[in-house]
């Protein structure tokens, strides 16, 4: 092993530790053979000086044990350092028989959450990482009507008075007619609660797309086409493969830059993907000279809208072309203009400024030096999981690979990024320490005995099954194949706990306990998305999944299964 950690200045910060520990009359001195702790000794330690000991130091020097552990053995050094080795040894087994029983004693499990703010942190997470936002976007474009809407809290005259307001200061052009005054109502009326948690995403996302729509010179408005093509989910997909927070197709995103490997989708990193989407649109609007047409082109492609206005019999004007555009393309800019009027007003039209989890200006990323894994980063400083996913979703596998030629980043909260700039060395060596004990076949708990299988509830997600079963996210998705976070209600997971007692015992009577198959019967004026959204944690992909449907349209009288038995 080469010489690692800058010639074993670990070694030195543990004799440091070590003459601290003496202080204590716990010393450790030089070699095995002249140790002096004793039971009687570690007995007279006050629980205040346990937990001082943990607090002040511990945070620390238990990492240094552990990557000295894994580092160091005595084969691997070179001559004339055996007594540091015996001063090793002798700082493990007081780890372990001294300090280590106390650390577990201070569990998570006894340890008490504010109520309210745990719920919150709950809600927050399972708003993140849900797919009903994007369902229901995707439902609503692709299935819009124009029927009169009844709303009273919004009357035709101020509606067309904010609509030309609002064409008088953006290039696009809001006009007011009918269709466009129903896609409003309807939105206002049936889809109030999604819009409400797409203004808090927005928060975060916002600041970030009119940076990069300003660098390229485009409308800042544009940043509400997000919205409709993702419902802001930087890992959302299309049912025919475009990812991100702006759906590009996997060619499409190739050439405008975005690197797609095994390892790295960038169509999902909120600032490449919406460079690309800025190089796109502009190209688009350099080719058609009109907003209308570039973004109809950029839900379906140039070609598709060159058809539509020849079959139209010439006409360049969106509404006059709507008709002959794919179905989800006729209903993409009313969707649109809908979707900024309702932001532009929303004050008007009494929704609520949230505060987001994140603000985008709170955060900061720094440059990965070395593979990591997100659950490393989690371990180290304390930041939740899914709050690493949140704010890093272009690593498909939460693993950030070091490529030659290639720079990957690391987005953190702003409080963390000192303390691990500061720790670098440190945490880096953590890490290949842990990647080094990955090379074997299995981790050393994992034993067929303790496996257990986990059936997946609604309000699930891979960071809360983690933590039922003390284990991490990347184990979960190496154990059973996983290539992406998302699960589905019903699906069966393979799970080796560190606690193998209880909790295994429970999961076991819980997976044993089959899901009680449920069917719906198709009425008239149904959709798969008005289905779903009938019962808690069903998507319609989920719909499609387990009815074997490939488009859209039902039939009243139809027998649909609406859980997965």
């Amino acid at each position: 092993m080469k010489h690692r950690l800058n010639s074993y200045l670990f070694f030195i910060a543990f004799l440091q530790i070590t003459c601290f520990y003496a202080q204590d009359s716990l010393a450790i001195k030089g070699s095995r053979d002249s140790q002096i702790t004793t039971t009687a000794q570690q007995d007279t330690l006050t629980q205040n000086t346990k937990n001082t000991l943990i607090v002040n130091d511990l945070k620390q020097d238990t990492l240094v044990v552990k990557v000295v552990t894994e580092l160091v053995t005595e084969d691997k050094l070179r001559t004339g350092e055996e007594h540091i080795v015996d001063t090793i040894i002798d700082g493990q087994t007081y780890y372990k028989q001294t300090i280590k029983p106390v650390i577990d004693s201070l569990s998570l499990e006894n340890l008490r959450d504010h109520k309210y703010s745990a719920k919150v942190d709950q809600l927050w997470l399972e708003e993140l990482y849900s797919n009903a936002l994007y369902d229901s976007i995707y439902e609503s474009v692709t299935e819009l009507t124009y029927d009169a809407v009844d709303y009273p809290e919004l009357n035709t005259d101020t509606l067309k008075k904010r609509l030309k307001e609002l064409d008088a200061k953006t290039p696009f052009n809001v006009e007011y007619n009918p269709g466009l005054e129903s896609v409003i109502k309807s939105y206002l009326k049936r889809r109030r609660n999604s819009l409400q948690k797409l203004m808090a995403l927005s928060e975060y996302y916002f600041p970030m797309f009119e940076r990069e729509l300003d660098n390229y010179n485009l409308p800042l408005e544009i940043k509400y086409l997000s919205i409709v093509e993702s419902a802001l989910k930087p890992r959302a997909k299309s049912r025919v493969g475009a990812t991100g927070l702006w759906q590009f197709m996997y060619p499409t995103g190739k050439y405008y830059g975005l690197d797609v490997s095994s390892y790295v989708d960038e169509r999902s990193d909120p600032l490449k993907s919406t460079e690309a989407a800025a190089k796109y649109l502009s190209k688009l609007y350099s080719v058609f000279g009109d907003w209308d047409l570039a973004l109809a082109a950029y839900n379906s492609g140039p070609g598709n809208v060159t058809k539509a206005i020849r079959r139209s019999g010439g006409y360049e004007n969106y509404w006059n072309i709507r008709n002959y555009l794919p179905r989800e393309t006729a209903g993409y800019l009313p969707a649109f203009l809908a979707t900024m009027y309702i932001f532009e007003y929303a004050e008007e039209l009494g929704f609520s400024r949230i505060r987001p989890e994140f603000a985008y200006i709170e955060t900061d990323t720094l440059h990965v030096k070395q593979m990591i894994t997100l659950d490393q980063v989690s371990e180290l400083t304390g930041i939740k999981i899914e709050e690493l996913q949140f704010l890093n979703p272009a690593y498909k596998l939460d693993v950030i690979p070091v490529i030659k030629n290639e720079t990957y980043t690391l987005r953190l909260p702003v409080r963390a990024i000192g303390p691990f700039v500061a720790n670098e060395d440190l945490i880096y060596a953590y890490a290949k320490a842990e990647f080094d004990k990955r090379e074997k076949p299995l981790p050393q708990f994992i034993e067929s005995e303790t496996k257990t299988r986990y059936t997946v509830k609604s309000g699930d997600y891979l960071g809360k099954i983690a933590r039922k079963y003390s284990v991490r996210v990347s184990q979960i998705k190496q154990w059973n194949g996983l290539r992406s976070n998302n699960l589905s209600i019903g699906q069966r997971l393979t799970i080796y706990p560190r606690n193998s007692g209880a909790t295994a015992s429970t999961a076991t009577t819980a997976s044993a306990k089959k899901t009680e198959e449920k069917t719906y019967i198709v009425k008239k004026g149904d959709s798969l998305w008005s289905i779903a959204q009938k019962y808690s944690g069903i998507s319609v992909d989920n719909i499609k999944e387990w009815n074997d449907i490939s488009g859209s349209r039902l039939k009243p009288g139809m027998s649909l299964k609406v859980s997965k038995g």
